[in-house]
């Protein structure tokens, strides 16, 4: 396959005019910076296809704007949005003898859950117990397989 030549199909001219000449010549690419189109109006560097620009910078600061946005929404709210709804979920699911661990990092077994109030069971030998809010607690263990 010969790389050495490219094929112009078809070629308008940019004042809105018929060109005078379509033809299927190859566009010479001997290594100038500039290439002419034989038989194109002008005949010169002023008959060149100009290259396409890039789109504006304008255009691409929005875009950017956009996608950091999205980006901080999905941070900032999307997450922990789910992590408050999945912690509300292991709190509704409490029940008597789970092991759990508190914010504060107390260990004990759930002896009741009253309605907002929790009693703990935080050691064995002395049986002592004590009250919490449910919002204390961070982790079901039992839940967990009693891994952290």
């Amino acid at each position: 396959m010969d790389h050495d030549h490219v094929w112009i199909l078809a070629q308008a001219s940019s004042s809105g005019e018929a060109p005078a000449r379509i033809g299927s010549e190859p566009v010479q690419t001997s290594g100038e910076a500039t290439t002419s189109v034989p038989g194109s109006p002008g005949g010169g560097p002023e008959g060149a296809v100009p290259p396409k620009s890039p789109s504006s910078p304008l255009f691409q600061l929005v875009l950017f704007v956009g996608v950091m946005g999205i980006m901080m929404y999905l941070m900032m709210f999307r997450g922990p949005k789910k992590q408050q709804q999945q912690h509300k979920l292991m709190l509704q699911s409490l029940k008597k003898n789970d092991k759990v661990r508190t914010i504060g990092g107390i260990f004990g077994t759930i002896v009741d859950v009253r309605g907002d109030e929790i009693v703990l069971k935080v050691d064995e030998s002395n049986n002592t117990k004590i009250r919490i809010s449910s919002s204390a607690i961070s982790k079901n263990l039992s839940q967990e397989g009693g891994k952290e």
